[in-house]
């Protein structure tokens, strides 16, 4: 199931990407070629582009390749990094969790507003951003889970957040 999960969530990333390209495409293909710029795809290349960012880093990027502070991590044991696995995500996760409210009512407000070319609600654009919080609040347990259990086959995993 997990397999499924993330193969579906890179088909998205991967669909949302090619969609990106198409209204690049077009939009250059319109301003060069044919002298008529299109706002509407200003505005797509905008929202795909926000989508696509929260949604790699939300489900597409693993937690190894995230950037990471790691100049106490490298220094410190294994014991030592399991702690700060522990106390790093446990910040992370938590404040993820406390800005998910609050997040939450924002982006549901935005359903009200809407972008001014396609109209499309601002709640559907920044969505991706809750969906970003509630992995970051799920990575954060599942890394602190492995910190609990203690080492695992690979010690050197990415440093706490």
């Amino acid at each position: 199931m997990k397999a499924w999960l993330h193969k579906a969530a890179q088909a998205l990333g991967g669909l949302l990407f090619v969609a990106l390209f198409l209204v690049f495409v077009v939009q250059i293909t319109a301003r060069f070629v044919f002298n008529q710029p299109l706002a509407w795809s200003d505005e797509a290349a905008v929202i795909l582009y926000v989508w696509i960012i929260l949604w790699a880093a939300a489900t597409m990027v693993p937690q190894r390749e995230h950037v990471a502070f790691d100049l106490v991590w490298n220094g410190a044991s294994a014991r030592w990094r399991r702690v700060l696995q522990v106390l790093g995500n446990a910040l992370i996760g938590g404040l993820a969790l406390v800005a998910l409210p609050a997040s939450w009512d924002y982006v549901r407000f935005m359903a009200r507003e809407g972008t001014p070319v396609l109209g499309v609600p601002l709640m559907v654009v920044y969505l991706p951003f809750i969906v970003l919080l509630l992995a970051m609040v799920l990575r954060s347990l599942g890394q602190i889970a492995q910190a609990l259990r203690g080492p695992g086959e690979d010690e050197s995993e990415a440093p706490a957040p």
